[in-house]
């Protein structure tokens, strides 16, 4: 059984086959320029640049949450030792 890939390889090489034997190539050709133009006036990134922006925020999503755990252990400390000498004060 044929993967949905591989189906639209096959339409996608027939259909390429075609345009090069008709005038259509022509037409071909002005529609990918059109597509093209239209989607850069688009605000779009590539999949790769998705992909580095995704594992950027991840780390940085970890860093947050190491961040997060040292300042709740250190206002605990501070906690901890404020109480402590407030205590001495009286």
């Amino acid at each position: 059984m044929k993967q949905p890939n591989d189906v639209f390889n096959d339409l996608q090489q027939k259909m390429s086959e075609f345009f090069q034997n008709s005038p259509a190539k022509d037409v071909e050709k002005n529609m990918k320029a059109m597509l093209a133009q239209g989607f850069s006036k688009l605000d779009l990134v590539t999949r790769e640049e998705f992909d580095t922006q995704t594992q950027v925020l991840v780390r940085t999503r970890a860093r947050l949450e190491e961040l997060e755990k040292r300042v709740a252990q250190l206002e605990q400390k501070l906690g901890a030792s404020g109480s402590g000498s407030s205590q001495s004060q009286d």
